[in-house]
């Protein structure tokens, strides 16, 4: 237990580390450039941007505002595995840009919340998938502390990527759903 507590650590350092320096590169040396590599919605290059667009923020104060709950929600979904941990990633990360190229307004769509969404849909709906009482306290649990989030994936704010927002949420339950572990029967009536 203490030696998964410790990768997990590491991991969630790690994605820290490279996002913050990522972002401090950004704008010490190319003043925000990079943000140009988000997703662009229905053009052909901006498809690329599904892959960079996580790693791209505006600025530290939105850098910020996504490392608290990526590292606090990443970190529940390792307490069950490590490895789902990447798979939410990659499985939010590819539905939320996907869905945002097709969708989103003509725009540079750039940020981890993607991601954030998808690991809060993932973390709310294995309860469901799974049935199992851990997972339904977690359920709870991520309702109770991040609940409010949910409006994100509405278009209130012009100038935050609600598209990113809503297909990384439902990123995270196709993940939840993929990565369920059937409830064994019981011989109980």
């Amino acid at each position: 237990m203490a030696k998964a507590f410790g990768l997990q650590i590491r991991i969630l350092f790690v994605v820290v580390v490279v996002l913050w320096a990522i972002e401090i590169v950004d704008q010490v040396i190319f003043q925000g450039a990079l943000n140009n590599f988000g997703i662009r919605p229905r053009s052909l290059p901006g498809l690329l941007g599904i892959f960079s667009a996580p790693f791209l923020h505006g600025n530290f104060q939105h850098l910020l505002a996504n490392t608290v709950p990526l590292v606090s929600l990443g970190w529940l979904i390792m307490l069950r595995n490590t490895e789902d941990f990447f798979w939410v990633s990659i499985i939010s990360a590819i539905v939320g840009g996907f869905g945002t190229w097709l969708i989103g307004s003509p725009a540079s769509h750039i940020g981890a919340s993607g991601i954030v969404f998808g690991y809060f849909g993932f973390l709310l709906l294995r309860g469901y998938f799974e049935r199992s009482a851990v997972a339904i306290a977690f359920s709870i649990l991520v309702t109770f502390l991040y609940g409010g989030i949910i409006w994100g994936v509405l278009p209130t704010q012009p100038g935050i990527s609600w598209e990113g927002h809503l297909f990384g949420f439902l990123g995270g339950v196709l993940a939840a759903r993929l990565l369920a572990r059937p409830r064994q029967p019981s011989n109980d009536f």
